[in-house]
């Protein structure tokens, strides 16, 4: 609704991730280092974490559009709450093979088949599963055991594993030392500091097509990051509403009041409405 008013010709503050918005945040560019000296190793398992909205989505479409998309073949998970038997079968369908009513050992069979047809294709295969907090250690066990699929010089899969930082507690269990041995790349994506916030948000403006002058006054950039914690995904969602609430009061700078204004109608948005006695005849 805002576009228009503003000239912009998409929304700079959509939550759904886009690799064309990638801001390279002084973390951001760490852990694409990480990432690329990974891949360049066509071995074992490249670990991120990052708090939720932290952008490590965002992150790993962006570095998938820099590589050679006829080299590489990505498969992805994204629902994690599943059993060992169940991953195994995601795994499969994530490779575009039926698994219905197969046992594990066919299951595997046919992923070992899938891997070594994509390697006579000279294809490098990559493993991309995301919210990896929630996988159990069974499952964590199963994508290991993908991994000794190789040829006599390398490794047929290499797998991303994206997480919460809790999943970081999960790795250094007792039972997760073989998994521990498999990775050769992790990095930790933490928050932006409030100068790169300020840069993030004007980033994205102008990849939307911004092109005015300064759209918000010098001082909502510290009151954006004392709320956010210089979290994308929180940046994104409060200055979306803050240029929903611009175009319906035709503000063209955005000043700090409307920024108090909007924090304080999405804090109370998530207050718990005070408890209330209830009266009853007798």
């Amino acid at each position: 609704m805002y576009l228009s008013f503003y000239g912009l010709k998409v929304r700079p503050f959509q939550l759904k991730p886009d690799a064309g918005f990638f801001f390279s945040s002084k973390g951001h560019k760490r852990a694409i280092a990480y990432l690329e000296y990974g891949l360049s190793q066509e071995d074992g398992f490249i670990i991120i974490t990052g708090e939720v909205g932290a952008g490590k989505t965002t992150l790993i479409r962006h570095l998938f559009q820099k590589m050679d998309q006829q080299q590489f073949v990505v498969a992805q998970l994204t629902n994690t709450n599943l059993d060992s038997d169940d991953m195994l079968r995601m795994v499969a369908a994530s490779f575009g093979l039926s698994t219905t009513n197969a046992s594990k050992a066919t299951t595997l069979l046919e992923i070992e088949q899938r891997l070594r047809q994509y390697d006579k294709e000279g294809k490098k295969l990559l493993l991309l599963v995301d919210e990896a907090q929630n996988l159990t250690s069974h499952a964590l066990e199963e994508l290991r055991m993908l991994s000794n699929f190789q040829t006599d010089d390398k490794l047929l899969l290499q797998t991303f594993l994206l997480g919460q930082p809790e999943f970081r507690k999960t790795l250094l269990g007792n039972n997760m030392q073989q998994l521990r041995q498999r990775v050769i790349a992790t990095y930790h994506l933490g928050p932006m500091d409030s100068a790169e916030t300020r840069a993030y948000i004007e980033h994205r403006l102008v990849i939307a097509g911004w092109q005015g002058g300064q759209l918000f006054q010098e001082d909502c950039f510290d009151v954006i990051y004392k709320f956010t914690g210089g979290i994308p995904r929180k940046i994104n969602t409060l200055c979306d509403r803050l240029l929903i609430m611009g175009c319906l009061e035709e503000l063209r700078t955005i000043t700090s009041q409307a920024v108090n204004e909007v924090v304080a109608d999405i804090q109370q948005e998530f207050d718990l409405p005070p408890s209330q006695d209830i009266e009853t005849n007798t």
